[in-house]
């Protein structure tokens, strides 16, 4: 039987795992970003959302989700009753990506270790990768096979996927609605569908 960690406990891996982010010079990453970003939350909360990366905002500031993207974040959370307070925010990749360009595979994997960490401790009911790149590497993890079609990210988008015991419920990232604002209403949708499924 796996022992469940006490909130103390959580709190304190946690606090080695953090500090183990922010000091990371694993890749080139660390030479361009001003911080490399900790997930923030709740540590005992039922929903754990995986984004992609920090934007500028994030970069500067030193917190996940302040920029344009995270006003639309809190807006969909607000729509469908969820309270940003419950649920734990973190990123596939810590470090701002320059210029907004793709991560690079390495990138993804050498900060996956952390995502997993963070994961093992949040113990979450329900992990909601934030667009393709963070559906991805979810999906990976919990061993879908993504090479068929059932698996590619139009498909799984807002569906509820049971993987080797984990709920996983992907969406469409928020910073989408910046540049395509039509498909807000489905999205707001979704984020309902995420509260019922608690």
């Amino acid at each position: 039987m796996i022992k469940q960690l006490t909130h103390f406990e959580k709190q304190e891996s946690l606090n080695v795992l953090n500090y183990k982010i922010r000091t990371c010079k694993k890749c080139n990453l660390s030479v361009t970003r001003k911080h490399a970003l900790i997930g923030e939350g709740n540590i005992e909360a039922s929903i754990l959302f995986v984004a992609l990366s920090p934007g500028n905002k994030e970069d500067e500031g030193n917190r996940l989700f302040i920029g344009p993207s995270g006003q639309v974040f809190n807006k969909l959370l607000q729509k469908a009753g969820i309270e940003r307070e419950s649920v734990f925010i973190t990123n596939l990749v810590k470090c701002i990506l320059p210029k907004n360009r793709k991560p690079t595979s390495d990138e993804i994997e050498i900060c996956s270790s952390f995502l997993n960490e963070e994961i093992s401790i949040i113990k979450p009911q329900i992990i909601v990768p934030l667009g393709y790149y963070a559906t991805q590497s979810i999906l990976s993890k919990y061993h879908a096979n993504l090479s068929s079609v059932e698996m590619s990210f139009k498909n799984v988008n807002g569906k509820l996927l049971m993987l080797e015991g984990m709920r996983i419920f992907p969406i469409t990232h928020p910073s989408a609605l910046l540049y395509n604002s039509s498909f807000e209403s489905e999205t707001i949708d979704k984020y309902k569908k995420l509260k019922s499924l608690l």
